[in-house]
């Protein structure tokens, strides 16, 4: 299996590591020391060398970070996290923050004197992060010391770095070549007058070269940085033994990672950074030589975001083989979840095996959440041998899952009754899904943004007083990140969305200790068709790739406005006429029924 239910961590370990590392402190004259999630590539997932957030406090959300004082701990996590740090990490150790509600340097500004020292690795906080902690506390008195990481100084038994293999990418998925691709960013730099671009985001290097590789779980990622020149030339920093078998463009020179920031103080001309992406460490090499630094976002980002025909029509195909693996595994879990005996992991081992099944699975898209009853409430969940719950007759099961095969990536949330459901959750799933349908519905002019929509799925629930504590979408890869920026479906989103971008569509509803509800399609910002008497502007909407039923038996129909429920309707034919072909007499039949008009 791909997904692994082994406890990785454990509340108790975090003191004495705790301890061992204000020793360190100590020894460096520092009163504080930075611990992000983050690796010195800013990615949310990272390999397990520099999983130091939760080999240190014993908390493995992917987003986050902890400071520790000499007498005082925090971890700062965002509303996705406050029911599992509480569980993960020892509470008499750690006292978890609300994050962003509670920003880092405001609550620096109170716990630490004047004349205090906050240490932090160069290499796994961003420019930009540093710039605005040192903006805020340098009025307090308070101030920033780059340091080697001391986390890694006390980390005996830390693992050793990835060296997965890349592979080529096939162009013909890709809709153009990596020299094509190289040839356009460059002519972009040139546009804009500047001699090249410091690219450290691997996912962004990745579609730059019609690369993928395997340094991190789930996602394919290389690990590996890079000065793109506006001449064309790339000069990649990455280890040469993972390239092996790929066939770059003459114009790549491999470099090894350990080069990077001699070559980067050797640099001259104008050289972009996005300093929201790029670590610390990389701008002071750049910035102590010659190098006009200029400010501006990572040259790829926008190029990857509008994802090409060809790309779409891959992850469509994905996406079509993806529910019909994920018909299978709701028929399945229809009748088996009669007979009781299952547990959360049987419904994970067995959703990966349908989706094996197919023959083109390579990966899981990120570890599937799979939660009974209230484990549904614990928006990242996973499951492990420890936490495993049985799955009951009259529980919600929250299933949070996507795969990722060569042509596309995927990610679905289903939200399924187990017997009998209360009127109460049947009222909140009604109200989820009614924000969900009116995303799927939206028309809006070129130049919105996710933020404008984001309320859109939000209004049915804010009527009845409720809200739910993340995003209601994000951006998604094509045989990449299931987390792709810059795009989303967000409060504090200002990028405007684009034709090709593909975005998750997925508010839910949590209520701690009783149920989770989600719901989660996929889709892409498309030209919107023109109405008659509409006026002569461009307008966009969302086309639909994921295709699978939504649980009817959760649904009052009563609570559903009539333009909603023929959108359902409407969906559901369409699901039973993309996927029931796909699938074996009995599964198609049940399709049939399970996709049938409310």
């Amino acid at each position: 299996m791909f997904q692994s239910f082994e406890v990785r961590t454990r509340p108790e370990q975090g003191p004495p590591r705790v301890a061992a590392l204000r020793a360190e402190m100590a020894e460096a004259g520092v009163d504080a020391f930075l611990v992000p999630r983050a690796d010195r590539f800013q990615g949310e997932y990272v390999a397990p060398a520099d999983e130091r957030l939760a080999w240190l406090t014993g908390f493995t959300g992917s987003a986050g970070f902890a400071v520790i004082l000499a007498e005082r701990a925090a971890i700062f996590v965002d509303g996705r996290y406050r029911v599992q740090v509480r569980a993960q990490a020892d509470m008499d150790t750690f006292t978890p923050v609300a994050w962003p509600e509670t920003k880092l340097e405001d609550w620096l500004a109170d716990a630490l004197p004047k004349g205090g020292v906050v240490a932090y690795d160069p290499w796994l906080h961003t420019a930009a992060e540093i710039a605005r902690l040192t903006k805020a506390l340098g009025p307090r008195q308070i101030s920033l010391r780059a340091v080697e990481n001391l986390v890694d100084r006390i980390w005996d038994d830390r693992p050793a770095p990835p060296m997965a293999p890349a592979i080529d990418w096939p162009v013909e998925l890709a809709g153009a070549s990596a020299g094509e691709k190289i040839a356009a960013v460059a002519g972009d730099l040139a546009d804009a007058g500047e001699d090249a671009a410091l690219i450290t985001q691997p996912d962004s290097l990745c579609w730059l070269l019609n690369l993928r590789g395997g340094d991190v779980g789930h996602t394919p990622l290389l690990h590996a940085m890079a000065v793109l020149h506006q001449t064309g030339q790339v000069d990649l920093f990455a280890e040469a033994g993972k390239l092996a078998d790929v066939a770059l463009p003459s114009s790549v020179r491999i470099l090894p990672e350990t080069d990077l920031p001699a070559r980067l103080a050797q640099a001259t001309g104008r050289v972009r950074v996005d300093r929201t992406s790029a670590p610390q460490a990389a701008l002071d090499a750049l910035s102590a030589w010659p190098a006009e630094v200029v400010e501006g976002s990572d040259p790829c980002l926008l190029r990857k975001a509008r994802k090409h025909p060809a790309e779409i029509a891959a992850t469509t195909e994905a996406h079509l083989r993806d529910g019909a693996a994920f018909a299978r595994f709701l028929r399945w879990f229809d009748e088996t979840t009669p007979g009781g005996g299952l547990t959360e992991i049987d419904v994970v081992r067995a959703l990966e095996g349908f989706r094996a099944d197919t023959g083109a699975l390579k990966d899981i898209s990120f570890d599937t959440i799979a939660g009974a009853g209230p484990h549904g409430a614990i928006v990242h969940y996973r499951v492990t041998e420890e936490t495993n719950a049985p799955v009951l007759p009259g529980q919600l099961f929250l299933v949070d899952s996507g795969a990722q095969y060569v042509d596309g990536t995927t990610d679905i949330t289903r939200t399924l009754p187990v017997g009998e459901i209360g009127e109460e959750e049947r009222t909140a799933f009604t109200l989820v899904l009614r924000g969900m349908i009116a995303i799927h519905r939206a028309r809006f002019p070129k130049g919105v943004t996710g933020a404008h929509l984001d309320a859109l799925a939000r209004a049915p629930l804010w009527a009845a007083g409720r809200d739910f504590d993340h995003g209601t979408g994000h951006g998604v890869g094509v045989y990449l990140g299931v987390h792709e920026g810059p795009q989303r479906l967000s409060r504090v989103s200002t990028v405007p969305l684009e034709p090709g971008m593909i975005l998750s569509n997925e508010p839910g509803y949590y209520r701690e200790g009783a149920f989770g509800i989600r719901i989660e399609n996929l889709i892409v910002v498309r030209q919107a068709a023109p109405l008659q008497g509409g006026d002569d502007r461009e307008m966009l909407d969302f086309g639909t790739l994921t295709w699978a039923p939504i649980d009817r038996r959760l649904i009052r129909a009563d609570m559903l406005h009539a333009e909603e429920r023929a959108w359902l309707d409407g969906y559901h034919a369409e699901v039973a006429e993309r996927i029931g072909p796909r699938l074996d007499a009995e599964t198609a039949a049940w399709l049939k029924k399970a996709t049938a008009p409310l």
